[in-house]
């Protein structure tokens, strides 16, 4: 079966990682578990996201998903794509064989986290849409979490290119569609999701037909319960969940 693990509030706040999260993917892994790990964030390349989760003693293998990697299902080989989104999606979109823009003329614009998004990049993303660019979203939450308290995230910046151009965006990463195809094709019809937001992860669990673990070390706290959808299980954190429903061999 597989696990599905989010990132930001379950393995890592920022640059600290949260206690127990590597020994509760071993203990995953030695129970014969796939472990998979899925972020929304798209700025990061994905080979960035396994050298990180490497720094704190867990080896991604093949195993990361981005949800760029999700938006670049959604551009053809060939197609000119205005990127709103950092280095992770402007890598997995050349990967589709797409052509990758700053700013003009587009086939798409591919919006996501960038903390060095501003008013020239809004302006040029804003401008392709209303030009006919296809608006995809790598993702939409609102929020990103830090060691220090949340920050404005993806769905922040999309925000604004919605307002400006009027146009609705097709949004990849969880819990949407194209990032539960992918899921599902590499990691099948079975499993469960693990997060830290309601109405990102547990919605996503939801979609992939997977069993819902809530964790309560990142953007949801003791005081927000109870959420919907409702969880299948909620621990203070992953290796607490872990310890609920894996037995060791």
């Amino acid at each position: 079966m597989a696990w599905v693990l989010d990132l930001d509030g379950v393995v890592w706040l920022g640059e600290e990682g949260i206690p127990g999260a590597a020994l509760a993917v071993r203990q995953l892994r030695d129970a014969g578990e796939r472990v998979a790990f899925v972020t929304n964030n798209s700025y990061v390349p994905r080979q960035e996201v396994a050298a990180k989760l490497g720094s704190f003693g867990i080896d991604a293998g093949d195993d990361v998903v981005t949800s760029a990697m999700a938006a670049a299902t959604l551009v053809e080989p060939g197609e000119t794509v205005l990127i709103c989104a950092g280095p992770g999606a402007r890598q997995e979109v050349e990967a589709r064989g797409a052509y990758a823009i700053e700013s003009g003329d587009a086939d798409a614009v591919v919006v996501g986290f960038d903390p060095g998004f501003d008013y020239q990049r809004m302006t040029a993303a804003t401008r392709a849409v209303r030009g006919g660019a296809r608006l995809i979203a790598t993702n939409d939450d609102a929020t990103y979490p830090m060691a220090d308290g949340v920050v404005p995230g993806g769905g922040a910046i999309l925000a604004s290119i919605v307002t400006a151009s009027g146009v609705a965006p097709i949004v990849a990463g969880k819990p949407y569609a194209p990032i539960v195809a992918l899921i599902r094709a590499r990691y099948g019809p079975t499993g469960t999701a693990v997060g830290d937001r309601p109405d990102t992860d547990g919605r996503f669990a939801v979609a992939l037909g997977y069993a819902w673990g809530l964790v309560l070390s990142g953007v949801t706290r003791p005081s927000d319960l109870p959420v919907e959808p409702t969880p299948d299980v909620i621990a203070p954190d992953l290796a607490a969940l872990v310890a609920q429903l894996v037995t060791p061999r």
